[in-house]
């Protein structure tokens, strides 16, 4: 797979190191830094470059080129002061979209002010995504493709069972666009479906849709 992305990870903790690692498996070319040499090590064999450096040094983190990189992501846990230094140099050596992680409202206020493009907290996204998940009843999975729409596999409602597409009209009713039904019957998706097909109790649709739009629909389908 030819590598079509740069992206720089600034602090190799447990989420620096699997967003490392989980980028390069998908073709992304990582630089990952950190001071402590045994982090580096820990993930030296799985991304493109590792690098024991100081993230709150200019000097050495324009040695390494992180100008070069479109995107950054500062993943230091424990010190707020080395995220706001690190940040604060991303941004003046001109990297477009700097990513911080922060725990707190006033942290991200912070790092907001100081040029960070995006702030996450990886423990309340996480806990926010869970609970979701929990109390979906029709969807299976949800693929976020931007801040609106999303890539959805649902179970088809019981009073689909036995219709034809066509008579459903899922577009029009449900803002749904399917791309691919897995039928009960078969292991594989298929996507070469007319709007003759009859649904199938046990089938699942994957439907591209609003995010907002199709976790609403789920809401009001509950018993």
């Amino acid at each position: 797979m030819s590598k079509t992305k740069q992206v720089a990870i600034l602090g190799l903790g447990i989420f620096g190191s699997t967003l490392a690692e989980t980028l390069e498996d998908y073709g992304v070319e990582v630089l990952a830094v950190d001071i402590d040499p045994a982090c580096v090590e820990r993930i030296a064999d799985n991304v493109t470059r590792a690098v024991v450096a100081d993230v709150t040094d200019k000097d050495q983190l324009l040695e390494l080129g992180v100008a070069d990189f479109d995107t950054a992501v500062v993943a230091i846990s424990k010190h707020f002061e080395e995220s706001v230094l690190c940040t604060m140099i991303l941004k003046e050596a001109g990297i477009k979209n700097v990513i911080v992680k922060a725990r707190t409202k006033r942290k991200k206020m912070i790092l907001e002010k100081v040029g960070a493009d995006k702030v996450i907290n990886v423990e309340k996204d996480m806990a926010y995504k869970v609970a979701k998940s929990l109390l979906r009843r029709s969807i299976v999975d949800l693929v976020e493709l931007d801040s609106e729409y999303s890539i959805v596999e649902i179970k088809v409602m019981p009073d689909w069972v036995g219709k034809s597409l066509k008579m459903l009209n899922i577009r029009s009713a449900y803002g749904m666009n399917i791309i691919g039904i897995t039928c009960v019957d078969a292991k594989q998706m298929n996507m070469d479906f007319t709007a003759d097909y009859v649904v199938k109790d046990g089938d699942h649709f994957v439907v591209a849709a609003k995010t907002k739009k199709i976790e609403e629909w789920d809401y009001l389908t509950r018993d």
